[in-house]
């Protein structure tokens, strides 16, 4: 959860849906094939079922997948698999509820094992994104694991990354993909590894199959940077395209889409933009003899995009 003292977008900045979703055409028409809605969190939103119909109903859009705290999800969870809606992935870094309220700062533990139950009973499973931290969720590695063939979740570790703001990011917090392995290896027996093919070879994911079947994914950006394959970009909510999580700057498009620009010259704008491209973000920050925070807090009060919950992760 984002800290109280960061700057919070103003209401007026944010995309319609109707901007939204003209936007998305036009990433559409340029080969845009797989959309997520993620956040900070996408279910605050109001009416969020009516913009991913708007979405799901749009031609050459094949994969329409959401990231969700959870917390909302139990309410909404049909709603939006009947607008369109094709995968859902929920974050939970504990089964702890003292560790949730102390990662979090809210007690909402409860309401997030809802979400999940309801949300793989609706959409036929899902994926659980965890962010693995040396000293606060080390030990759940494979209770998570065990969680997940509960509630028929694919889960995926993900490396704590030195993004946004004041994360208060450390480097010995993080548990890389080696040791990730290691652990559930020695608990486990053999793990194989999972080609990637196809659409899957750029996603950031590596995936892993332990002997009973179970299969789990890691997200390795922090230790081992995909930056050469990565094809994401990220539009904010208020309209702002970033080619990188760790870019500090992006494009906007909600100035020139309110000032009445064409659809053929905002194409040209992201075009333009995605062709210059040159971002190495993760690995630029693996390159540093001394990594810390990646902004101050004075600079988030300046720019709210630069936090994660602003820009989407």
């Amino acid at each position: 959860m984002p800290e109280p003292e960061y700057t919070w977008l103003p209401r007026e900045d944010l995309l319609t849906f109707e901007e939204l979703a003209r936007v998305v055409r036009i990433f559409v028409s340029l080969g845009v094939d797989r959309v997520r809605l993620t956040g900070g969190e996408p279910l605050l939103r109001r009416d969020l079922p009516s913009l991913v119909l708007r979405l799901a109903s749009e031609p050459g859009l094949r994969d329409l997948a959401m990231t969700t705290n959870g917390v909302h999800l139990a309410a909404h969870a049909r709603a939006l698999r009947e607008a369109g809606l094709s995968r859902i992935t929920v974050s939970l870094d504990t089964l702890r509820p003292d560790t949730f309220v102390r990662l979090t700062r809210v007690d909402r533990h409860a309401a997030v094992l809802q979400g999940i139950e309801a949300g793989a009973d609706v959409f036929g499973g899902l994926k659980i994104d965890t962010v693995a931290l040396n000293g606060v969720n080390d030990q759940e590695l494979i209770p998570l694991i065990e969680y997940g063939q509960r509630v028929r979740g694919e889960v995926r570790f993900i490396e704590y990354m030195d993004v946004g703001g004041a994360t208060r990011w450390a480097a010995d917090a993080v548990i890389a993909r080696r040791e990730i392995l290691r652990r559930l290896e020695a608990h486990y027996g053999p793990i194989a590894s999972i080609p990637a093919i196809g659409a899957d070879a750029s996603a950031p994911a590596a995936r892993y199959r332990l002997p009973d079947g179970t299969v789990f994914g890691i997200i390795a950006s922090t230790t081992e940077p995909f930056c050469a394959r990565c094809d994401r970009g990220r539009l904010t909510a208020d309209g702002i395209f970033y080619l990188c999580l760790y870019a500090t700057r992006g494009t906007d498009l909600r100035a020139p889409l309110r000032a009445g620009a064409s659809d053929d010259e905002l194409r040209g704008l992201i075009r333009s933009t995605w062709t210059a491209r040159v971002d190495r973000g993760a690995e630029d920050r693996a390159a540093l003899a001394d990594r810390r925070a990646f902004v101050s807090l004075a600079a988030l009060k300046r720019d709210a995009h630069l936090e994660m919950h602003t820009k989407g992760g």
